[in-house]
């Protein structure tokens, strides 16, 4: 709600005579507010950004623009954008009805915009989409994407805008690729699993998380031999074995898994993943 101030000056024969200075304030008609409905993001997940517009006025206010930053930051001299929107996630709805698509035209940018927003008097907007993280998104503990939206008409006596921050999500993120070696092996010949296990998030998994890998060999293995990376695992003390069932399982703590590291491009600014990986390997004979 900005403020005025004005005063008078009155002039006789050089001489100023100054008024009182008067104060105003001009209340606004249009407030706007933005939402992300997801708590948090990945490298792999998408944000739900919901922008709610109010108009306590009884004129209906046209051809709005709406200007959203997605979270754009300076770096090394030049403007970075964490966050992509796909045009047809846009949804833009008038007092709680859909309006069809093309009532607004949306430009992704970066910055996204939407034009020829249109706000009925005692009414609101909800306008929602989507934001995809992309190669800008800091992804290490700790970080978070703050992005601004900005509305402006000629209508509007100043701009009005609405800010949200949304943290990266703080935990593993697991993946696991199994891989079989030879794919044809002969009858009371060698055969090797290799477990891959790879954790692209910020987060450790310590000795202390259960984390279990459970597989049952068919055909079933005998004189197994575990390793993980490289070293020699014991029967009894990191996993299991039953030889009648096939059944092979890791014991809790015997699979901690770093979380990854991040390194940053100094000339793109664009952020590269290195996973923590552990590999297993489970050999013996059908």
């Amino acid at each position: 709600m900005p403020t005025f101030t004005n005063q008078a000056l009155l002039s006789y024969n050089g001489i100023i005579y100054p008024s009182n200075v008067v104060t105003g304030e001009i209340t606004e008609a249009l407030s706007m507010t933005k939402t992300a409905l997801s708590a948090d993001y990945s490298a792999c997940g998408r944000i739900a950004y919901a922008i709610s517009i109010l108009n306590s006025g009884s004129t209906t206010l046209s051809n709005l623009v709406l200007t959203d930053d997605l979270g754009a930051y300076s770096f090394s001299g030049s403007t970075l954008t964490p966050l992509d929107v796909d045009a047809l996630s846009v949804r833009y709805y008038i007092n709680g009805a859909l309006q069809p698509q093309g009532t607004v035209t949306v430009s992704e940018g970066p910055p996204l915009t939407i034009s020829n927003i249109s706000v009925p008097g005692n009414g609101n907007v909800l306008i929602v989409y989507e934001a995809v993280p992309n190669q800008f998104a800091p992804l290490f503990s700790g970080a978070a994407i703050n992005n601004t939206a900005i509305l402006t008409a000629s209508s509007l006596q100043a701009p009005v805008s609405a800010e949200d921050t949304v943290p990266v999500l703080e935990q593993p993120q697991l993946s696991i690729t199994k891989f079989l070696s030879p794919s044809v092996v002969p009858e009371d010949g060698q055969l090797t699993y290799t477990f891959f296990i790879q954790n692209t998030g910020n987060a450790d998994i310590p000795a202390t998380d259960d984390l279990i890998l459970t597989d049952t060999f068919n055909p079933r293995l005998f004189n197994i031999t575990v390793t993980a990376d490289g070293v020699v695992w014991t029967e009894g003390i990191q996993y299991t074995y039953n030889e009648n069932t096939g059944v092979f399982t890791t014991l809790p703590g015997a699979l901690p898994v770093e979380g990854a590291t991040y390194t940053r491009d100094e000339e793109s600014g664009a952020w590269a993943v290195s996973p923590g990986t552990v590999t297993l390997t489970v050999s013996g004979t059908v």
